[in-house]
């Protein structure tokens, strides 16, 4: 069972912090604090960019930043002008990949025109990373249900990776954060097909439902281990639909705007997510609840935990 506890105030380069632990114990009452998730309730562009300066992670060489580009027609999706001071601050190129799904991001051309319409290029270094194969073959020994995942071949290109993730629900994972980001997110378009078929492509929309998700703790793994560990995870819990970005027709956000998150470790980003949505006291949680737990949601953030590339027992460290 996870529970918390709020510590002093704390002052760090000046901003105001509150520390809340976060933990599991053991059958002996024991808990060990693991990884720092920074917070604030504040939701602006310079509050996404003060938090991602406290985590005091370099980044060597050459830096992809992954957004998630918008499907044309969908409201919700966060657009370039709130990431622009955090992307401005980290100097990297703007990064996406194609779709797997009929729609308007499934081929290269297709996918430029709505980058250049959402207004990405305009203001950044964009690339497309699976723009043109082949794709990098990225080797899973240890995976739970994949031993392979796919990446653009522009990938090559970068040594590290900034993950800006809009926290909402989604029609097949249950939710959507880092975790999501680096697998299904990075895949390219056939990898993604890979993912969402448990191995099998054909399967994209009729494998086992829990190999789907733990496909996709598998993927993520394999994206970390690419990186050699240099990525720094932002999500942001606004514009909260049941629905992803990816949907064209999407439900409106049916719970209130809870804040930012900033961590090195995208489980404990996402757990924390999780366990914000839970202790809100707004009634459009259930709604958002029923969809995260109806496709057993967090299954890929247990799943992801047992690979070992981070931890569900997280500090939680709120920025006034």
């Amino acid at each position: 069972m996870i529970y918390y506890s709020q510590g002093k105030r704390k002052a760090k380069d000046g901003i105001r912090c509150v520390e809340i632990e976060f933990y599991v114990k053991d059958e002996r009452g024991k808990h060990t604090m693991k990884s720092k998730v920074y917070f604030s309730k504040t939701i602006t562009p310079e509050k996404v960019l003060e938090l991602y300066k406290l985590v005091e992670k370099p980044l060597p060489g050459k830096v992809a930043i992954k957004v998630h580009s918008g499907e044309p027609g969908n409201q919700n999706f966060l657009k370039p002008n709130f990431w622009k001071p955090v992307i401005e601050h980290v100097n990297g190129v703007v990064t996406e990949c194609n779709t797997a799904y009929d729609g308007q991001r499934n081929t290269t051309e297709k996918h430029v025109k709505a980058i250049e319409a959402h207004g990405w290029s305009r203001y950044f270094n964009f690339d497309l990373l699976d723009a043109e194969g082949p794709d990098i073959e990225l080797e899973i020994p240890n995976g739970k249900v994949i031993k392979k995942n796919y990446i653009g071949k522009n990938t090559a290109k970068y040594e590290s990776m900034v993950v800006l993730s809009h926290f909402k629900g989604h029609p097949m994972g249950g939710y959507g954060g880092a975790i999501k980001q680096l697998s299904i997110g990075v895949a390219s378009s056939f990898g993604k097909a890979y993912i969402h078929g448990a191995g099998e492509p054909e399967k994209i929309w009729t494998a086992d439902h829990d190999a789907f998700l733990e496909s996709m703790a598998d993927a993520a793994g394999s994206v970390i281990d690419y990186f050699k560990g240099n990525l720094i995870y932002v999500n942001v819990m606004k514009n909260m639909s049941v629905d992803c970005d990816c949907c064209a027709k999407a439900e409106d956000p049916c719970i209130k705007d809870i804040g930012i998150l900033v961590s090195l470790d995208p489980i404990a980003i996402d757990q924390a997510c999780i366990d914000l949505v839970n202790a809100c006291e707004d009634p459009g949680k259930e709604h958002f609840l029923e969809r995260v737990n109806s496709r057993n949601g967090v299954h890929t953030i247990e799943a992801a935990a047992e690979l070992g590339y981070g931890s569900r027992e997280y500090e939680l460290i709120e920025v006034e």
